[in-house]
């Protein structure tokens, strides 16, 4: 994984939503993802430049924000979620309008009530 950290926050609220985000920058960081991992701490994510992904041989379950373009300001739309994906689900749909993803551990959008149309930006840390 990339070693550029960042922090997730809504822009309406300034409610941070990952505290250390990863951003899966090369191809192989994109494909391998989360597989492999036991599990994700609470505050922890991963971004990927993907429209959609799978959960094939995933051994926990997700939250995935799809999020659009950053616009001129650096925000970004969610323009999907889905929320507690199981492991080996398959494939997750392409999400029309995503330009990346943002995993994160099962709940996290539930808790701090994240929706579609939220807008969101990357923040330093």
């Amino acid at each position: 994984m990339s070693e550029d950290r960042l922090r997730l926050r809504r822009v309406a609220d300034d409610t941070v939503i990952c505290e250390r985000l990863v951003l899966g920058a090369s191809f192989m960081q994109r494909f391998r993802g989360l597989m492999g991992r036991a599990s994700m701490d609470e505050g922890e994510g991963l971004y990927l430049a993907s429209n959609s992904i799978h959960m094939f041989f995933m051994r926990f379950p997700i939250d995935a924000l799809f999020v659009s373009k950053a616009d001129a300001e650096g925000r970004r739309r969610v323009v999907g979620a889905r929320p507690d994906l199981p492991p080996w689900r398959g494939i997750v749909m392409p999400v029309r309008g995503a330009e990346g993803v943002i995993e994160m551990p099962a709940g996290t959008m539930a808790r701090l009530g994240v929706v579609v149309d939220d807008e969101v930006v990357f923040a330093a840390t």
